[in-house]
């Protein structure tokens, strides 16, 4: 099965990735050439869940894509290595007489330009550099080069970027361009195309759902009245359309509880890769019931109907109509389509430790460490962390004074959400 491979780039280095792809009979190639950094979106936006991968010809149109979020599929740059760099130099100094410490440079890492001159023998002194983490500006690196060339520091500028060399040549200042090699980009496809068999692979692993129905004459954790078997018929009957769909099984696993068995390739299609819940026709009809599931992943049938149990268990403690996924790899994710979805690990020796000191389960600091790095703050109050764990905020409020009481958080200060409100108190958690 060939790979269908989404290739955005600026011109020049698309065309060099392209004339490396097309080697590759099992790769079918999505080209998008962009000519500015604000056309990326416009220009990938009607494409984006057209490739199996994507790989983008530099480190700022990565950045820029990663952060917008919209592509769900594997991705990856060509990185501009000290080869390129070497081969940029070495036209530099012989064809333009220009010494390395008379060139201003930009996006190779620090150290990495100095051991790539240390290693060719360039005696340098002071090296201008822009080094930068995630996207930049074109205008911004066109900037920076400018003005050392300006005040006579520097005789010409080594971009690797595309719009700032154009932008640069615009004004005035001697330009050139590091280009990736094609050992480079063969070194980035050849990844690619591994990572894309180890996804067909994972894709054929056995995933259970663990479906536990809610009928309109039900109420959470009651069994269903026999007297409802036509009702129960009715939704036996729906699943098992359901399970058609998805290539797979149903068995009953008790009443009111179901069994699927299918392949994990097929549900990442359905839950858009484990973001979402699957709305199928075939469970219309029930918006007065509620099915709560437990998505299991795992090497074995066994094992993934016991990630699905697990992961079942902690949809329920998210609500009725929750779903929640369980990976081969110990993570935990969830509640798919919710706003506060969070992904955590079941598994980890520190949590286990700081379980055994407190009333609180690994899960249960487990998803607070998950919340607090999605935050991207150790600060949280009993409100919002209740929000993110989808519970009451007394039981927020006792895992907080836990975890006071046994020195991991602290009271850092209070705020009020109204005027006349009762200030909350916020924590510092040190996990």
């Amino acid at each position: 099965m060939k790979m269908r491979l989404g290739i955005l780039g600026a011109d020049d280095t698309l065309d060099l990735i392209l004339s490396v792809v097309h080697a590759y009979p099992e790769i079918e190639c999505l080209p998008i050439v962009y000519d500015a950094e604000g056309e990326i979106f416009e220009r990938l936006g009607p494409h984006a869940d057209e490739a199996d991968m994507w790989l983008f010809s530099g480190q700022v149109p990565y950045a820029m894509v990663k952060e917008w979020g919209r592509i769900k599929k594997p991705m990856a740059y060509v990185p501009h290595t000290g080869a390129s760099l070497y081969r940029t130099l070495l036209h530099l100094s012989h064809e333009k007489k220009l010494a390395a410490d008379e060139l201003s440079y930009d996006t190779i890492p620090p150290g990495e330009l100095a051991h790539m001159l240390e290693e060719a023998g360039i005696a340098a002194g002071r090296l201008w550099l822009k080094s930068y983490e995630g996207a930049i500006s074109a205008d911004e690196l066109a900037d920076y080069h400018e003005a050392l060339w300006r005040e006579g520091k520097t005789k010409a500028a080594v971009t690797c970027l595309r719009t700032a060399q154009l932008e640069l040549k615009r004004r005035g200042v001697p330009v050139y361009r590091v280009l990736p090699t094609r050992a480079g980009v063969e070194s980035v496809i050849g990844m690619l195309l591994r990572t894309h068999e180890m996804l067909q692979f994972k894709d054929t692993q056995i995933a259970v759902q663990m479906i536990e129905l809610e009928t309109p004459g039900m109420t959470g954790g009651e069994a269903a009245d026999p007297s409802e078997g036509g009702v129960l018929e009715l939704i036996e009957e729906k699943l098992l359309r359901y399970a058609k769909q998805l290539h797979g099984s149903l068995k009953t696993a008790g009443t009111g509880r179901y069994v699927i068995f299918t392949t994990r390739g097929i549900l990442r299609e359905w839950t858009c890769d484990f973001s979402a819940a699957p709305r199928p026709e075939e469970l219309a009809g029930f918006a007065d019931g509620r099915f709560t599931c437990g998505i299991g992943i795992g090497r074995t049938a066994g094992e993934a109907e016991i990630h699905a149990g697990t992961a079942l268990l902690h949809a329920k403690e998210s609500g009725p109509g929750s779903w929640m996924v369980f990976f081969d790899d110990k993570r935990i994710a969830g509640p798919l389509g919710k706003g506060e979805q969070i992904t955590f690990s079941g598994a980890s020796d520190q949590l286990r430790e700081l379980s055994r000191h407190t009333s609180l389960s690994v899960q249960t600091l487990s998803k607070l460490k998950s919340i607090l790095k999605k935050r991207g703050s150790a600060e949280i109050n009993a409100h919002e962390l209740a929000m993110h764990m989808q519970i009451l905020p007394r039981s927020a409020r006792r895992i907080l004074i836990e975890l006071e009481a046994k020195g991991i958080a602290r009271v850092s200060g209070e705020e009020s959400p109204h005027p006349r409100g009762r200030p909350r108190k916020v924590y510092r958690i040190e996990l």
